[in-house]
């Protein structure tokens, strides 16, 4: 059922002009949670799609909720990076309209699992006016604005702009000569600061400090056993000890 955000977020007021209507489907709450945009080019290369998909997931595990456009490639990876339930989406069409149609089944896993917001009412389609209004509610709600590739000439770069008259930090992935000459051209004119190390973006931001929203962290900031929390928390074991956000020590998990 699409219903209407009947409290002013107070992210929006950076807008030029704050919604008339937003609609949403899913988890309101999200809104309250700390948030990064990311967002790129709908072909990204195979480095791009990486580390796109493994900043969403670290970002996501210290407690951020991702924000992006719903779009193919860059969009649509850090949506499933995050988690369908740890993301906002925000559309370009009304919310009886689930688009890219590509895109179908991931939209309505974030209407049920997370939050899919719209300025648009039902019914209204997919316009080239409609995406400028998109993306500078992606770029609004986050807390810092992420592009992990893009061309010159781009929606992405254009969420850059909004960025920009927001007073929004800027991150990019550093790239080869020739790739994602959008984003090279950010940090040869010193817009955007690159992201040389995730772990170390994640950390300096001080998001570490919302992983007590994490019910598998919190349980393990009391040192179980480990064949305990195997028990309890099979995937999540394996998955965080990947992350490195837990060790394991004479048989106990530690948080690092």
């Amino acid at each position: 059922m699409i219903k209407e955000v009947d409290f002013l977020v107070p992210e929006l007021q950076s807008m030029k002009a704050y919604p008339d209507a937003l609609y949403y489907k899913g988890n309101l709450s999200l809104l309250q949670r700390p948030k990064i945009s990311i967002v790129g080019t709908r072909h990204p290369i195979s480095y791009t799609k990486l580390f796109t998909q493994l900043l969403a997931r670290k970002l996501s595990v210290a407690g951020v909720c991702i924000v992006s456009g719903g779009a193919q490639g860059v969009d649509a990876i850090a949506h499933q990076g995050a988690g369908f339930s740890n993301t906002i989406m925000v559309a370009g069409t009304g919310l009886d309209i689930r688009y890219p149609a590509l895109h179908a089944k991931m939209i309505e896993s974030i209407e049920n699992e997370g939050l899919v917001l719209s300025q648009f009412e039902a019914g209204k389609p997919s316009t080239k006016w409609n995406f400028p209004k998109r993306n500078e509610l992606v770029v609004a709600l986050g807390d810092a604005l992420i592009v992990t590739q893009a061309d010159p000439k781009s929606g992405s770069m254009h969420s850059v702009e909004f960025a920009l008259k927001m007073n929004k930090p800027i991150y990019v992935l550093p790239h080869r000569l020739g790739e994602s000459e959008g984003t090279s051209m950010l940090l040869a004119k010193g817009l955007a600061t690159p992201l040389y190390d995730i772990d170390a973006f994640v950390m300096k931001l001080g998001l570490n400090t919302f992983t007590c929203n994490d019910e598998f962290l919190a349980y393990c900031s009391n040192q179980p056993l480990y064949h305990e929390a195997v028990e309890k928390f099979a995937n999540k074991v394996f998955e965080y000890e990947c992350l490195g956000k837990i060790t394991i020590d004479n048989g106990r998990i530690k948080c690092t």
